[in-house]
């Protein structure tokens, strides 16, 4: 039973909470529109690598590419990688026309079988750089800009003790030819946001927890285990958070981003992967192994549409080298 010495306590730890909370956000929430190319360039003492994960994404792909590429032009990249999921709609012809380098996921660390989805990209994208800082960006944006990689790239310039940056925008909803503005993101505002604030509340502050552009030191990328699927960003936030500390991470406002909207039931198994990978690392892997996750029954007007969801996970980078050389 609670009693009334149990209300002013637990009100005390939930304004300890939000003060927290607004310190952090106040600290470490930048805006990418302050950072200039040239600016950073005067800056940098890392070389940097930037990661392109690439599936089916033509009608993008060329405009984040030509992007890219001019800033590695400048001498603010080194590398610029796509990493493609055999794309059948010339994705990985149209990104090496404009200058990147392509991959194909599964022809790097092929000793691992396969690649089985988003978060296997990343992690054999990281492998096959050598940046000491590492960016990671969605390639199916429309609206793609120069401050995508200014902005993730700007805190940890500026501020050598961030060590972990993660993309904030808006998100509008496209609904025929109506945009609904801030209605985008489901999975990140039915499962990963009360996920975070419930389980994790120190990562409540990250606006798009869920997003994909991210900038990391590579020693701290090299330390976490990666999801294969879409579980791969929720569980880098955990990880990363108890690998460094929140006051090591940020978020930067890189103001609206406009990409494809998928169907609902594949939403269901972007949430499922989500779930289990936040799950693993809240309750424990071995308790959610008990369960035997991996299957998605979605239900239909004619039976049961059964589907596998890849759920392993790729060891970190850091720990398979030591293995390697033992």
């Amino acid at each position: 039973m609670t009693t009334s010495a149990d209300i002013p306590g637990r009100r005390f730890q939930e304004l300890e909470r939000e003060l927290s909370l607004a310190t952090w956000l106040e600290r470490r929430t930048f805006a990418a529109n302050v950072y200039g190319a040239r600016e950073l360039l005067g800056l940098k003492r890392d070389t940097v690598s930037v990661v392109l994960p690439a599936r089916n994404v033509a009608a993008t792909i060329g405009a984040v590419v030509a992007v890219v590429v001019e800033l590695g032009e400048l001498g603010l990249l080194d590398e610029v990688v796509v990493v493609d999921a055999a794309s059948e709609d010339g994705t990985a012809e149209i990104a090496a026309a404009r200058g990147a380098r392509v991959c194909q996921e599964s022809e790097l660390m092929p000793e691992h079988g396969p690649a089985k989805g988003k978060g296997d990209a990343m992690w054999r994208g990281l492998a096959a750089t050598t940046g000491e800082l590492v960016l990671f960006l969605d390639t199916d944006t429309e609206d793609f800009t120069p401050s995508f990689v200014l902005g993730l790239l700007g805190p940890m310039l500026t501020k050598p003790e961030v060590q972990f940056v993660k993309g904030s925008f808006r998100r509008p909803f496209r609904v025929g030819d109506v945009l609904v503005p801030d209605e985008g993101g489901r999975v990140t505002e039915l499962v990963a946001r009360p996920l975070l604030n419930l389980f994790v509340p120190e990562l409540a502050g990250f606006t798009q927890p869920l997003a994909g552009e991210i900038a990391a030191r590579r020693s701290v990328l090299e330390a976490v285990s990666f999801p294969v699927g879409y579980g791969i960003e929720i569980a880098m936030l955990i990880d990363v958070l108890r690998l460094v500390g929140i006051d090591a991470m940020a978020q930067v406002d890189l103001g609206s981003r406009q990409n494809q909207h998928q169907p609902l039931r594949d939403l269901s198994a972007m949430a499922y992967a989500v779930l289990v990978a936040a799950s693993a690392r809240v309750h424990g892997r071995e308790t959610i192994e008990a369960f035997a996750p991996g299957t998605l029954a979605l239900p239909t007007v004619d039976g049961v549409d059964v589907r596998q969801i890849a759920l392993e996970e790729r060891p970190a980078l850091r720990a398979l080298r030591m293995r390697d050389r033992a």
